[in-house]
């Protein structure tokens, strides 16, 4: 139990840490507009698109990226049930927030989950892509915090889950896509 008070302690100290700075109009136009690349319309209508509009293994990455943002959000659903977490902003004193603010459960971040499962089949596709991909993930996670809306340990669970499910969606599609060329040939 002792264990669990000073995980929670250390979050609400990294919450406060990053949330303390949501006056600050550059950091909150920046946060505010990056976070909706972990929404849901974004992160389905980018998929979607990508696995039209582009051809060969690029498509199948997207495949494969759409395969994750779906698998991932399963156990998102699951978690948030069984662990109802209530949002920092609710809890933690003089913690700042959206007006629309988000009531459902906070624990773990759909938002750090979705953008996750999305870039992390381009990553294995593409590694050079990390160097774009990874901080917008990162920064995506960090909006959550600095809005108010997530804990840290909400934020490095979603991550955690969105990267386990883009690995396995990448490799699952793959080797899919291996053995049905296997056939043909």
């Amino acid at each position: 139990m002792k264990l669990f008070l000073s995980i929670y302690d250390a979050d609400c100290r990294i919450f406060q840490k990053v949330n303390q700075h949501y006056d600050k109009k550059l950091l909150h136009f920046f946060f505010s507009k990056i976070t909706f690349l972990g929404g849901a319309t974004f992160t389905i209508i980018t998929c979607l698109a990508l696995a039209f509009l582009t051809t060969n293994q690029s498509r199948i990455t997207a495949i494969a990226s759409a395969l994750s943002l779906a698998i991932s959000h399963i156990p998102v659903h699951v978690i948030k049930k069984l662990y109802p977490r209530k949002r920092p902003y609710l809890i933690v004193e003089k913690s700042k927030f959206p007006l629309k603010a988000l009531t459902d459960h906070s624990f773990p971040s759909g938002h750090t989950t979705a953008i996750f499962s999305v870039i992390i089949p381009f990553i294995l596709y593409m590694p050079y892509l990390s160097i774009v991909l990874l901080p917008i993930g990162i920064c995506v996670g960090l909006s959550r915090i600095f809005l108010g809306l997530h804990y840290p340990s909400d934020v490095m669970a979603g991550g955690l889950l969105g990267t386990a499910s883009g690995v396995l969606s990448f490799i699952i599609v793959y080797q899919l896509t291996e053995s049905t060329l296997r056939g043909i040939l």
